[in-house]
């Protein structure tokens, strides 16, 4: 009896021992749903909490039209989900409005040459355009400094807002003192040193390019020196480069020692000596042009190891470029007029006693007949070059009469 006892109240020591075990696991069982029902209720309010300000903003981009109302949403936005990217950082708002026209009123901006020769590459395959655009031609003028001709061009582009844009590459460090109402202020790109005569002066031609194309509506693209003039006004100018159909880059084949004998047989077989081209830096290109320049980097790379003093890149590498690859698309001749006539490396020089109505006049009608669309025209050249500093006061007393601005 005594062991029969015993044998029961160990029993029912192991009940009650299995009882509180299944008491312990339910309790945990019980907490872990409450903690994992909470957790889960917190989540699902954040989420519909986010959902429901993004579909408002998003329904609010959908009625409004591509005006400065994305820069209110996208601060929504922002409030909800802080962009931490540098680019976002340096761009601000991501809209559509500041995709299409990035640089519109400051051409400052935080990318490398890399970055931005990258994102001005890019080609929209979709025809047409989802937005108003107005073409316009973008102004690149390359300087190490000062730009002594600013009072002309400020006359030139008056009252012409809409139908151009400007880019300044001066040396860094650099910085043009404008007034807040001038077309040039707040227009200077990033920029790096350039030496004369080296292919860095093709790096700051790439690098205007690249920043003027990230404005989907410039359309053509003119570099200019701080020494050169326009030499008709601006509605004959912008009527001539929007209506052309080709681009303008002097591209030919010089014989002599200042032309083929710059070639070097170590860039074959990429580039062989009877594409080898000369031609003038002072271009203009249409947008497509602009766009094939800006993505090389096979060739400008030919160039930078073997186009060395004497060989000059800027007179070379376009030129050459364009004649072995798009040669169709340009009418192989400069529309900046400049006289070598005196002969050396640099071209000749204008001062005050050279300005006057009948010089600028010779400029404009200088007996040369050239192709424009397949056409003959005695129109050929727009702008011209080299004019001193000192030459601007008599250009500004003749603009009015004989440049019509």
């Amino acid at each position: 009896m005594a062991r029969s006892r015993g044998d029961k109240e160990e029993s029912e020591k192991y009940l009650g021992l299995l009882k509180l075990v299944q008491i312990l696991s339910f309790l945990v069982v019980f907490v872990a749903g409450i903690i994992i029902g909470l957790s889960t209720s917190s989540h699902m309010n954040q989420y519909f909490t986010s959902q429901a300000v993004l579909l408002s903003s998003t329904n609010h981009f959908a009625a409004a039209p591509v005006t400065a109302d994305f820069e209110s949403d996208c601060n929504i936005v922002q409030q909800q989900q802080k962009q931490q990217q540098s680019g976002d950082q340096v761009g601000g708002c991501l809209s559509f409005g500041k995709f299409i026209h990035p640089t519109e009123s400051n051409a400052t901006h935080g990318m490398s040459d890399s970055e931005l020769f990258w994102r001005a590459s890019m080609v929209p395959y979709k025809d047409g355009y989802p937005f108003e655009r107005t073409p316009k031609v973008a102004f690149m003028f390359l300087t190490r400094g000062p730009l002594p001709m600013l009072p002309l061009w400020e006359r030139f582009f008056r009252g012409h807002d809409k139908l151009f844009s400007i880019y300044v590459h001066a040396l860094p460090g650099y910085k043009l003192d404008v007034s807040q109402d001038s077309p040039f202020y707040a227009r200077q790109i990033p920029s790096r040193k350039v030496g004369w005569g080296t292919v860095e002066m093709a790096d700051a031609e790439k690098r205007l390019l690249a920043n003027a194309l990230l404005d989907f509506s410039n359309e053509r693209f003119v570099l200019l020196s701080e020494s050169c003039i326009p030499v008709y006004n601006f509605p004959t100018v912008y009527s001539y480069l929007i209506g052309s159909a080709h681009s303008f880059v002097d591209s030919y084949d010089d014989p002599s020692r200042y032309g083929r004998g710059r070639y070097s047989r170590k860039m074959r077989p990429e580039i062989r000596l009877f594409q080898w081209r000369k031609g003038s830096q002072w271009f203009e290109v249409q947008r497509k042009v602009a766009i094939y320049i800006v993505s090389d980097t096979k060739y400008l790379s030919i160039f930078r190891k073997y186009c060395k003093p004497a060989c000059y890149p800027d007179e070379h590498y376009i030129p050459t470029y364009l004649n072995m690859f798009h040669g169709s698309l340009n009418a192989n001749r400069s529309v900046t007029w400049v006289d070598w006539s005196m002969g050396g490396p640099h071209p000749a020089t204008f001062g005050p006693e050279n300005i006057t109505e009948s010089f600028i006049q010779s400029i404009r009608n200088n007996g040369t007949m050239c192709l424009y669309n397949d056409d003959q025209t005695s129109m050929c050249y727009l702008f011209a070059r080299k004019f001193a500093p000192t030459a601007l006061k008599p250009l500004l007393n003749l603009s009015a009469k004989v440049m019509e601005f």
